[in-house]
């Protein structure tokens, strides 16, 4: 028995096993693109289910299947395709050429046998249900392909959004929780002022949540799509009512209020959208760095370095030296970040290297910005869950690091005025005592002004509530 079927292209032909959902196009795609060795996004073949779902609304309500048992098949693989459940079958190596032609035929080709599946025929009657004249009726790659991308970027980036905010919680619990733990502030990496540890993480989550709302926002520019714009965005084989309603079935199949682009050329031609989503995506991982880097240092040592917080143990941290606990989960989360910062650069080049009037560049461009939005999804959830959350500040470490310091003078210039303080901190440095000790000797200040000055709320009030007492003039405090 023929175990296998024969399909054509302009080609010519290739075999194909008699089940396989898959195509021609799709067997050419496989055996030409194995660069990125691994598959374009999940979320992408989903979002092409959905857009296909889309179109094949838009067609039936012209009447282009007047049997309603073949319109009913397509749309059920539509959905098929659209819920995950086709994901192996559609699926493509990330790069690959012709602006994602590759990965818009093998939807067609699987939705179309799929359908005749359904339909209780065998894969491959493409004389009932054609890839070309029924599932990419009135469409092309080029108004496709960038439609599914931005819903795909979408749908990841919502996900993206709810991480950052469990991230941003976890800081403002931390903040509240430390807000009475006072510590040495420091600039360039030297003894600065005095804080608390509370508003440090207060800059934190301020920080996350800038994050947040600029990965909110974006999402209005990814709603303007091109599709209906079919090859170059003139709409071009595509009938005017099909072009002013595809949009809408689109919006109501995904909840999300997709519009239509008023140049359909330029939403075609040009991919600046992506390169600003990515800018945000850059940003947030600006942010991560910077933060995994103090969590980093904050917890250094612990014994030898400043160990003013301890991380939770995740793991041993080495092979030789043994107690040593590593700073596992911001370092991953690090490299996460950087990563980020990297496809960003992936997707400024692609974009800008487009042509006229398409960008053949777009499968990197969705292979990088998506990849981002799972990276920096996963990063911030394990900071969040596994680093964050559990938290301990070193209380006595960080006392003992700022009565220890000869810049804790500084809190005192409110009263004694700065050059008072300074002559206070020069004898502290001289006499190897601390700036309280001396303070307290001279007379300058008495034990409850000198703990004024240095609680908590002091140390973080915005400006001096009242007028300070007069000054002792200078050389009262030598």
């Amino acid at each position: 028995m023929n175990e296998y079927r024969e399909e054509q292209d302009l080609l010519g032909s290739v075999r194909l096993p008699l089940d396989a959902l898959h195509g021609v196009h799709t067997e050419r795609a496989r055996a030409n693109f194995r660069i990125a060795g691994r598959p374009a996004h999940p979320e992408l073949a989903r979002a092409l289910g959905a857009v296909k779902l889309a179109c094949v609304r838009a067609n039936r309500a012209l009447g282009i299947w007047p049997e309603a048992a073949v319109a009913d098949a397509i749309e059920r693989a539509c959905h098929e395709l659209a819920g995950g459940l086709l994901d192996a079958e559609v699926a493509l190596d990330a790069l690959q050429g012709g602006a994602g032609t590759s990965l818009n035929m093998a939807a067609n080709e699987v939705l179309a046998n799929r359908a005749l599946v359904l339909l209780g025929l065998a894969p491959g009657r493409h004389d009932v249900i054609s890839p070309l004249d029924d599932l990419n009726r009135h469409q092309s790659t080029n108004d496709v392909f960038p439609t599914a991308l931005r819903l795909a970027a979408i749908r990841l980036l919502r996900d993206l959004e709810a991480r950052v905010v469990a991230l941003q919680n976890a800081f403002q619990a931390k903040e509240r929780e430390f807000a009475h733990i006072v510590k040495m502030g420091r600039t360039q990496l030297q003894d600065a002022v005095l804080i608390t540890l509370g508003r440090e993480m207060s800059a934190y989550a301020e920080a996350v949540a800038r994050d947040r709302w600029r990965i909110y926002k974006c999402e209005e520019r990814l709603r303007v799509v091109n599709l209906g714009g079919t090859a170059v965005g003139t709409g071009l084989g595509a009938p005017r009512q099909y072009i002013f309603t595809v949009v809408d079935h689109l919006r109501e199949i995904t909840g999300i209020g997709f519009a239509r682009a008023e140049n359909l050329v330029d939403a075609t031609q040009n991919a600046d959208v992506f390169v600003e989503v990515s800018g945000i995506l850059k940003a947030h991982a600006v942010t991560l760095l910077k933060i995994t880097g103090d969590l980093r240092l904050l917890s250094s040592g612990p014994d030898a370095g400043l160990g003013e917080l301890r991380l939770p143990p995740r793991q041993a941290g080495s092979s030789i030296m043994p107690g040593k606990v590593n700073p596992v989960i911001p370092e991953a989360a690090a490299q996460a970040a950087m990563l980020v910062m990297a496809h960003d650069q992936a997707v400024a080049l692609a974009a800008a290297s487009g042509s006229l009037e398409l960008n053949p560049f777009l499968p990197l461009i969705a292979h990088a910005l998506l990849e981002s939005c799972d990276l920096l999804a996963r990063a911030d959830d394990a900071l969040a869950h596994l680093c964050v959350e559990g938290l301990v500040a070193d209380e006595e470490r960080c006392r003992a690091h700022w009565e220890g310091a000869t810049a804790s003078a500084t809190a005192l210039v409110p009263l004694l005025g700065h050059e008072a303080a300074r002559q206070l901190a020069a004898r502290a440095a001289q006499t190897h005592r601390t700036v309280r000790e001396v303070a307290l000797e001279t007379g300058l200040l008495a034990e409850d002004q000198f703990d004024e000055l240095v609680k908590p709320e002091s140390v973080c009030r915005l400006g001096w509530p009242a007028s300070p007492p007069a000054r002792p003039r200078p050389e009262e405090s030598a």
